[in-house]
């Protein structure tokens, strides 16, 4: 009996311990990580590939641009009374044009639209049988909030706007816009003309505004040749080669409805982000999987794929947004090229709420430990008014986490009037306080998810870019998780790490 409880003993202890070594030797990974940004690859950021969009029919009206419109008739721009909303009648009537008097695109086709006023509701025909005064009241689009623009042939700035009803928008008094004209012409004293001003520093170049501009016939062909092209295992090979030792790769949060997202997004994503695993295996890199988008979109800008941006992430996005987290760690928590999920990129302050941020980040901790003990999982500080350090004592309660922020030296009016020499000081001094503000001996680690090798000096030779470049790499080597430069591919050439590598404007090894 003594022996059948020796026996039984030692394999309970053999089993015990092959249950635990999976956890107590969680692979520890050569920090600090020297990475880079796939950006525009899996998450389409249009300035880095403008020429992705050429082939989109009227790809000056995409989702989200803002758009004005000024009557020739009576020389006033048309608005929604306080901005829309309840009761709110859409007039023609203001001199100028500011926040009411712009509306936000929702593109159905090449030439039809939804226009959203400045308080998110939608321009429409009142209910049938009531009249065609114009009123802003819907907070979901129809068909009679349903509208085509068509263009003059010599000057494709002057427009008729046709209603859902078949008649063209007229401005026959500043007091009401009607849908009720049904001649032609494009005469200035025309009624149904209208000069419409594009903002074009406004425009976004997104994911959503490709995957719709192109509609589901061509979009997914579109997508497919850009990502078999953009990054291959050429890219990984290189940068194994140049020093670098892990990628930050941008996802969508449609990755997770692969392969029939919902529209406009198209499926194909998941099987490149697959691929990645495989070529940084096979070229001895790490991967940080970074859900780049999220739906509600986090902060407005085109990178989080938002369709008009208006940042609107929050509690109730919540629940599916760890869904994505959850879906990305079971796939590849076995994956040995997997270093790390980053939770969210750059959620922006004060419009994604501390709280919920918080409430978010503790769900997606733990979906991500469901399935793995070693991965690090990564927090983004957010942008704009917020307290860099704000996050550290909620993360110090956490294991294997790194606090992610993201330095740049461009953006802002101060860095126009620095020289190289003070671009360089700003480093070594600002920014190094900055990184040592969230780096504490015991709490997170620190991770520079994104900074960038450009200023706004013109003539810098590339002796100034040389110095600057090693300034951030001196510094931001000092992070504990390390460092991702901000983009690989780039139509600026000098934004992107490949151009400065192979042009000697960087060096790593």
């Amino acid at each position: 009996m003594a022996y059948f409880y020796f026996k039984m003993y030692h394999l309970l202890a053999l089993y015990l311990i092959s249950c635990v070594v999976p956890l107590s030797l969680a692979q520890d990974f050569n920090l600090p990580f020297k990475a880079v940004n796939l950006g525009n690859w899996l998450v389409t950021e249009g300035w880095m590939k403008p020429s992705l969009y050429d082939g989109i029919p009227n790809n000056d009206l995409l989702d989200g641009t803002q758009v004005q419109f000024k009557s020739t008739k009576l020389q006033k721009y048309i608005a929604p009374e306080n901005g829309g909303g309840s009761g709110s009648v859409v007039v023609v009537n203001r001199d100028s044009a500011s926040g009411w008097e712009t509306f936000r695109l929702w593109r159905i086709d090449e030439s039809s639209f939804n226009l959203r006023v400045f308080n998110k509701q939608f321009v429409g025909l009142p209910n049938q049988d009531q009249g065609t005064g114009l009123i802003a009241v819907s907070d979901s689009p129809g068909s009679t909030e349903t509208f085509r623009i068509v263009r003059n042939d010599g000057d494709q700035n002057r427009v008729r706007i046709q209603a859902s009803n078949g008649l063209f928008l007229q401005a026959t008094s500043e007091t009401q816009l009607t849908a009720d004209y049904g001649g032609s012409g494009w005469e200035d004293d025309n009624p149904s003309v209208f000069i419409m001003t594009i903002l074009s520093d406004k425009t976004l170049r997104g994911e959503y505004q490709i995957t719709n501009g192109y509609g589901p016939d061509k979009a997914p062909q579109v997508l497919q040749d850009h990502w078999n092209s953009y990054i291959t295992e050429d890219d990984f090979r290189f940068l194994s080669s140049n020093g670098l030792n892990a990628v930050r790769i941008p996802v969508g949060w449609w990755i997770a409805k692969d392969p029939t997202p919902p529209k406009p997004f198209v499926g194909g994503s998941l099987q490149a982000l697959d691929n990645a695993f495989t070529w940084a295996q096979n070229n001895g890199l790490k991967v940080i999987v970074d859900l780049h988008a999220v739906e509600g979109s986090q902060n407005a800008n085109d990178h989080s794929a938002t369709r008009d941006g208006y940042q609107e992430w929050g509690d109730s996005n919540i629940q599916d947004t760890v869904a994505v987290i959850d879906f990305l760690a079971s796939r590849y928590a076995n994956h040995p090229a997997l270093a790390a999920v980053e939770l969210m990129n750059e959620p922006m302050a004060p419009g994604v709420n501390l709280d919920s941020l918080k409430n978010y980040y503790k769900a997606g901790y733990e979906a991500v430990r469901k399935h793995t003990s070693s991965a690090y999982v990564i927090l983004s500080n957010r942008l704009g008014p917020a307290d860099a350090k704000e996050l550290l004592s909620f993360a110090g309660g956490l294991d294997r986490v790194a606090i992610d922020v993201h330095f740049y030296s461009l953006y802002s009016d101060m860095f126009n009037s620095f020289s190289v020499q003070q671009n360089v000081d700003f480093i070594y001094n600002q920014r190094a306080s900055d990184l040592d503000a969230v780096t504490t001996s015991n709490g997170p680690l620190t991770f520079v998810g994104e900074w960038v090798a450009e200023w706004a000096i013109n003539g810098a030779s590339i002796e100034d870019y040389q110095r600057f470049a090693k300034a951030q790499i001196d510094v931001y080597g000092r992070a504990t998780f390390g460092w991702a430069y901000w983009a690989y591919k780039c139509q600026y050439d000098h934004w992107g790490l490949r151009w400065m590598i192979e042009n000697n404007y960087i060096k790593l090894n």
